[in-house]
């Protein structure tokens, strides 16, 4: 009878093992691979605003089997592309790891660059093009720490359709970031990596699955007059893309085949792209598949080109969702089968959010308008050049900011606060304009703290401009056709974060966690070293501490 019972309970306990390793709550003690998903463009209300038609293995399985930080916010201002995904793998702000826009006036070089551009290397994958690199972040990100750790035998693989959402989170030492080339269909990498393709990527190159998406064209999921969340399909501020005459259901893109490439991004096919290259690249490297935990950073970037173009309350957006839910869905199922539910973490956040269209906000009776460049810009330049003689004052507004040549200012004995009284003057005369901040003031400037540190947090003293402009709320650059983003607003600034998988417990806080605070969450976790630019706490509720 005694025999009976210990078997009994070694049953019994073998049994309750098995349950809590499938729960996620600690398989092993390390995740065979870590994936963090970026999703370009994704408000935070997005993963509720479709619910109704999402099924229950896409975002309603994060929701239920996750953990939600409902209230993460974007720690800083411009709330651009490049500083997001710079800020998530790093911990930090523009202000430490330096990326302040998807591009900045160098002053050392006299010219605007780009964030990844780097004339050292080349393109490798497509022919004759000067390539990438991440040499622009002064940052370490939670993909270095964890190489580091394992002495290196960690992998971490980018893959994304825009190469700065790519190589930005595989970090430094990646063994590899991806990112597709419209113009002829690849995914490419730079010699900063590999100086040529691996094979499993040449074979994917070759297939051109996008001339497969293109036979469907892009027609709603569901009959076009169920989508009752969204305005009408054509509407006049709604833009248009790949030389269409309106923006309306069907989009045909069977005249693409063989030929346009670059089509693919504004249409949901792009996440289909994005997450086939991103099974890949699991299978050709084999991650997830050694003694230690590797690392995938997947950035789905068409989001952002049908926000950008169509607006978020368009059929568009809803119809892309809708179709992302059911990717997600699928993508989840092959994570399970490829590494065991439970046995890899996964976390989905977005490097912004975005603005209503101003012609939606002006339809519905609300504020809103175009911030157009010859109401601002044209008039300061000529009251600059009139007042000191300068024939080019300004060097280049770029990220909601202006770069002031004071060398020649300077030269002609202009008085800086004579010159900072005479752009603020202009400038808030143009509509659209809430307030103008010198930044190497901004710590005095009379405007609420939470914008103040938001502005701080995101200037750069080198790469950053003089003087910040902040737009009225809902207010647009250029026309009211479209959405953008890039300010410090909610609409821009609050974000989905939902964590999945390896010791991960259901539920959810509303307490505000920032988006520094992923990095050293994922560097809790896995025991390892925090990036060294990281500015942000670990979240208490996902890691299980105090």
């Amino acid at each position: 009878m005694k025999f009976i019972t210990q078997a009994l309970t070694l049953f019994f306990l073998l049994v309750m093992n098995m349950s809590f390793a499938q729960t996620g709550a600690g398989a092993a003690d390390h995740p065979k691979i870590v994936v963090g998903m970026m999703v370009d463009q994704m408000r935070w209300d997005y993963l509720y605003k479709y619910k109704a038609r999402y099924t229950e293995g896409g975002f309603k399985r994060l929701i239920k089997e996750g953990f939600s930080c409902e209230n993460t916010l974007i720690d800083y201002s411009p709330t651009i592309t490049a500083c997001g995904h710079t800020c998530v793998y790093t911990g930090s702000v523009p202000a430490i790891h330096g990326v302040v826009g998807n591009g900045w006036y160098d002053r050392s070089k006299g010219k605007d660059v780009e964030c990844v551009q780097d004339e050292n290397y080349k393109l490798v994958g497509s022919p004759g093009e000067t390539a990438q690199s991440p040499h622009h972040n002064l940052s370490t990100t939670v993909t270095d720490q964890l190489r580091i750790a394992t002495n290196f035998q960690s992998k971490t693989v980018g893959v994304a359709i825009k190469d700065r959402a790519s190589i930005f989170p595989a970090g430094h030492t990646a063994t590899g970031a991806f990112w597709y080339n419209g113009k002829d269909g690849n995914f490419v990498t730079s010699t900063y990596y590999m100086n040529e393709l691996p094979e499993w990527a040449r074979k994917f190159n070759e297939k051109k699955v996008v001339d497969s998406y293109y036979d469907n064209d892009w027609e709603t999921l569901f009959p076009i007059n169920t989508y009752k969340l969204s305005t009408a399909d054509d509407k006049s501020y709604e833009g248009t893309a790949n030389g269409e005459e309106k923006p309306v259901f069907p989009h045909r893109l069977k005249q693409f085949k063989g030929k346009n490439y670059g089509a693919v991004r504004s249409t949901p096919y792009g996440n289909t792209l994005t997450l086939a290259f991103a099974k890949a690249a699991i299978e050709g490297y084999n991650l997830g598949g050694g003694s230690v935990t590797d690392f995938l950073a997947v950035s789905l970037s068409s989001p952002d080109a049908i926000g950008h173009t169509y607006g978020p309350n368009s059929i568009e957006v809803e119809d892309n969702y809708l179709r992302l839910d059911r990717e997600l869905a699928d993508f989840f199922t092959y994570l399970d089968k490829r590494f065991g539910k439970g046995n890899y973490l996964y976390f989905i956040t977005a490097d912004h959010g975005v603005s209503e269209s101003p012609g939606f906000y002006l339809e519905n009776k609300m504020p809103s308008g175009a911030l157009v460049d010859k109401d601002y810009s044209t008039p300061l330049v000529e009251a600059l050049k009139q007042k000191f003689g300068v024939e080019k004052p300004v060097l280049s507004f770029t990220n909601y900011q202006l770069y002031m040549n004071w060398e020649e200012l300077d030269a002609k004995g202009a008085d800086r606060k004579e010159v900072e009284k005479i752009v603020k003057s202009v400038l808030l005369k143009a509509a659209g304009i809430a307030n103008v901040v010198t930044m190497e003031s901004a710590g005095t400037a009379p405007i609420p703290d939470a914008i103040k540190n938001m502005l701080i947090k995101g200037y750069n003293v080198k790469r950053s401009g003089d003087f910040t402009i902040i737009v009225q709320p809902t207010w647009k650059g250029g026309s009211v056709k479209g959405a953008t983003h890039g300010t410090w607003y909610p609409y821009d600034a609050h974000i989905p974060l939902v964590w999945m998988g390896w010791k991960i417990k259901p539920g959810f806080t509303n307490r505000v966690t920032g988006m520094t605070d992923i990095a050293p969450t994922v560097a809790a976790l896995l025991r390892i070293q925090a990036p060294s630019g990281s500015i942000g706490t670990p979240i208490n509720e996902v890691t299980g501490g105090r």
